[in-house]
């Protein structure tokens, strides 16, 4: 028997989406985007791949639904087993995470541009932090008053905490990028 913990961060990614609604491989894919988006992503040709490998694991299952393409439509659902896997790794040990951040990485060799093309850049990255933070608020402003929101067992509560969360780190970027731009702006030319 294989062990649970071979199962990727996308296998649990899908875990968690299909415990909160089952769905077909696109409607997964959608979800991906939003609100799994805001902290994982993946690209539709991975989805139907991972299902694949959880469902021979036992950790969902599908039925055939009627859909308008020329094949079957598949709509999975997670198993108690794959219930139980998410369960466990939810609580599982923390491993340090990679960290891949281009925004970063752009911003650390800002040197190297000259200082317009380094407000430009800073000017960009603070608008995409502002937007991330408006979709945030807006999405908090819908739970709100929910009874659901703060029910620590239902989806809708975990999704008020994360959203909490990336509203102050978004708050957190945007301080950031206006200390960039009053840096580069008072720096010595």
């Amino acid at each position: 028997m294989q062990r649970e913990e071979s199962t990727g961060s996308l296998g649990f990614a899908l875990l968690g989406l299909l415990a909160r609604k089952p769905s077909t491989g696109y409607e997964l894919a959608r979800r991906m985007e939003r609100p799994v988006g805001y902290f994982w992503s993946a690209n539709h040709s991975q989805i139907y791949p991972e299902l694949a490998r959880l469902e021979d694991r036992g950790f969902v299952r599908h039925t055939v639904i009627e859909g308008a393409g020329p094949r079957p439509t598949k709509r999975y659902a997670v198993s108690a087993r794959g219930r139980k896997a998410l369960r466990e790794w939810v609580v599982a040990e923390l491993e340090p995470q990679p960290v891949r951040d281009l925004e970063t990485l752009r911003l650390w060799n800002i040197w190297l541009v000259d200082r317009q093309a380094a407000l430009d850049l800073v000017a960009q990255v603070r608008r995409g932090h502002e937007d991330r933070l408006t979709a945030y608020e807006q999405e908090l402003a819908d739970l709100e008053g929910d009874p659901e929101a703060v029910d620590p067992t239902h989806p809708k509560f975990a999704s008020v905490l994360t959203l909490e969360g990336g509203v102050l780190t978004r708050r957190a970027a945007l301080e950031w990028c206006d200390r960039m731009r009053q840096r580069l702006e008072s720096a010595p030319r």
